[in-house]
């Protein structure tokens, strides 16, 4: 089965090709290389292109005769989502209606949707399960939550099969060291961490010491970005099966707060790591945990590789990797 996998060349898009490749399926890679890199698609053929480009979709999808889509591309980070919402509500929601109307055009009634833990908002309990009242607080999660109200209603006129996936803290690398993440700029806290290990950082920002948290600082649910692309392999196994479409959370059930990494990173690197402490950065929640017992009920996942320590190696690996082929 060939499936269309959109923002293919990113971070986790590019992990879950691998992985698709490596069970059978043929991943088709379509990406503006906007975020991602012509490296990372290792499996199946690329395509450079942007989802606002309707005449290319139908393009791809007929000439590849794609079956399924996993559905990543998107623009991913809270803050700049606080300051530029156009180019959220743009990207994340008008292109992928466009996407959506290429795959119904061509008969196309899969999707596995990468969503995320920020359709939440600011938690009233945690851990988080998918009934949690979803009231985003960036627009980043506010097109996230638009895109699967969108997949419920057209799963109810057009029979179109999805899985929302709402993930929290991807992290990590692959255990192999042919991928891992590389983002300009970074605002990722594990790799931020490990460059100012690597002394390319003279100090990690740590934004807000004031939370209502045991240390003061913000807790994330760290989930390793292998385990994340198993999850979407899974998903798409469950739709191709003919159940039903939901929603699942994506996350290990236990968090780490800022102050935990950094002490974390400094035992697996053997660094001294020096923070800056800063003012909170708008739009985060102090606390973000999931409950993801459905997914290991419906789908049988289970993270295996999302150890903090596991991850933080993993990471670390390939960071020295990437800085040494610079």
């Amino acid at each position: 089965m060939r499936v269309l996998v959109t923002g293919g060349a990113g971070y986790i898009g590019s992990h879950t090709a691998k992985r698709l490749a490596q069970v059978g399926f043929e991943p088709v890679t379509l990406d503006n290389l906007g975020a991602g890199h012509r490296w990372a698609v290792q499996w199946g053929p690329f395509i450079a292109g942007d989802l606002a480009n309707a005449a290319l979709l139908q393009q791809v999808l007929g000439e590849h005769r794609v079956e399924a889509v996993v559905h990543f591309a998107a623009n991913a980070y809270v803050g700049e989502s606080m300051h530029e919402p156009r180019k959220y509500f743009h990207n994340n929601v008008t292109n992928s209606l466009n996407l959506l109307e290429a795959m119904l055009d061509a008969g196309v009634k899969r999707i596995v949707f990468s969503s995320s833990c920020a359709t939440y908002g600011v938690p009233q309990h945690v851990p988080i399960a998918e009934d949690h009242p979803q009231h985003p607080v960036n627009p980043y999660g506010e097109s996230k939550l638009f895109v699967e109200r969108t997949l419920h209603w057209y799963g109810k006129a057009y029979n179109l099969d999805w899985m929302s996936l709402r993930y929290f803290n991807a992290a990590g690398a692959d255990p192999d060291g042919e991928l891992g993440e590389v983002h300009d700029p970074e605002t990722h806290l594990i790799p931020i961490v490990l460059e100012t290990a690597a002394g390319e950082r003279s100090a990690v920002p740590v934004l807000g010491t004031d939370y209502p948290t045991p240390d003061g600082t913000a807790i994330r649910d760290y989930i390793h970005v292998t385990d994340l692309a198993e999850a979407h392999v899974l998903a798409l196994k469950y739709l191709v099966d003919g159940r039903n479409s939901l929603a699942l959370n994506l996350g290990t059930g236990h968090g780490h707060s800022v102050q935990q990494v950094v002490r974390a990173a400094q035992l697996i690197t053997g660094r001294e790591i020096a923070v800056a402490n800063s003012p909170r950065r708008e739009g985060d929640p102090p606390e973000l945990v999931a409950d993801p017992s459905r997914a290991q009920t419906i789908l049988g996942w289970t993270p295996k590789h999302s150890e903090l320590g596991f991850i933080i190696e993993s990471a670390w690996r390939w960071q020295q990797r990437h800085a040494a082929s610079d």
